[in-house]
């Protein structure tokens, strides 16, 4: 489980960077094959600022310059992962030329097939006699014979530069977390660290809820990974609303953020726990004003409590307790004696008083929640 939410965020990754130079085919199904490709792209060197961003992306960016097969692994490659992927190589190739037969006899561009594993041994890369052409393409990438048009691109050997960005934030562990930083001193109107963060950020929840057992490496890696994507995403969302405030923008910017906040704490929750009570879903709206920092350690909270009964209840807890101190400062010494009236309500009585918080003081709070419990 682990494995395949990296897996989807390597392609996702790749399919939300590779669409700004061409058409991307996520998992496209290949002829006389079960199994389909991660990526397969095709570029468009028509497409707005094609050659400014092929710059920008470094040395995906060369890769995305013809038709191309992307398979991202997030384990090292084997012998058997790379002949499967040659395969389906072979039967695009094949399906291909038969179109080409049809449609157009002079087209004979085979697309280029890209392996990308953050590690590989000297005995798989012997064993299909591939070799690095550092002079035109640097270390790291290794060629299969010239007539297979295939790469395999070990990420754990590429430099640590700029143009091996793209492909580094697709490695593990070290290599992973050194990227991110990279990734994270980049502008912040960059529209591919934009998305970038994003996705890490769904695969953080993806992350959150997966409970099956993981290997010490596996464990440790995703807890950094985490502990480094939630202070950036919390940095993401104040750029988002600064760069609201500088446009002279900010009313429909908060209402795409608090849109974009609800979003992210639904999806959260159902990711987390499996599905959202009615009360719960009262307690979003207003929680989706919170400031980003005060989110941010909303999502960090929640992300701590366990997925049993007594971390729903906590969870619960957390949204209520959170809603209250949006309005009323001098809660703390009040909380034991609120919490557990203000939960009891009933759906219709709690969406009633949420709704009317903004007006109430404390002391009227107090009144309200003694009566409903009376």
């Amino acid at each position: 489980m682990t494995r395949f939410a990296h897996d989807q965020f390597a392609k996702d990754l790749l399919e939300e960077t590779l669409s700004y130079l061409g058409g991307v085919t996520p998992a496209k199904q290949v002829p006389a094959e079960i199994r389909s490709i991660d990526i397969y792209f095709t570029p468009n060197p028509e497409k707005p600022c094609f050659a400014e961003y092929k710059e920008k992306l470094g040395l995906l960016g060369k890769m995305a310059l013809t038709p191309a097969l992307f398979e991202p692994f997030r384990n090292p490659v084997t012998p058997d992962l790379v002949i499967s992927c040659l395969n389906k190589l072979f039967n695009v190739k094949a399906d291909l030329a038969r179109q080409a037969k049809r449609e157009n006899p002079s087209f004979n561009e085979t697309p280029w097939l890209w392996i990308l594993t953050p590690t590989a041994s000297d005995n798989l890369l012997n064993g299909f006699k591939a070799t690095e052409d550092e002079g035109n393409w640097g270390e790291g990438i290794y060629f299969l014979g010239e007539y297979f048009r295939t790469a395999i691109v070990v990420i754990h050997r590429l430099p640590k530069t700029p143009e091996t960005l793209w492909l580094r934030i697709l490695g593990r562990g070290r290599v992973q977390e050194e990227a991110l930083i990279s990734l994270a001193a980049l502008p912040v109107d960059n529209p591919w660290r934009r998305n970038a963060l994003e996705l890490f950020y769904e695969l953080k929840l993806n992350l959150d809820a997966n409970r099956e057992p993981k290997s010490k490496l596996e464990t440790e890696e995703d807890e950094i990974l985490m502990r480094m994507i939630t202070p950036l995403f919390q940095e993401h969302l104040i750029a988002a609303e600064q760069r609201g405030e500088q446009r002279g923008e900010q009313q429909g910017i908060e209402r795409g953020k608090q849109e974009e906040n609800r979003a992210i704490l639904e999806t959260f929750l159902r990711v987390k726990f499996g599905a959202i009570s009615l009360k719960s879903a009262v307690l979003i709206t207003p929680l989706s004003t919170l400031p980003a920092v005060e989110f941010t350690m909303l999502l960090y909270q929640l992300s701590m409590v366990s997925v049993d009964e007594s971390g729903v209840k906590k969870a619960k807890e957390l949204l209520a307790e959170s809603v209250l101190k949006m309005y009323f400062e001098q809660l703390e010494e009040h909380l034991t004696n609120i919490l557990p009236k203000f939960l009891a309500l009933s759906l219709e009585e709690l969406r009633l008083l949420v709704s009317q918080l903004p007006q109430l003081s404390l002391d009227q709070l107090l009144v309200r929640l003694d009566n409903s419990a009376s």
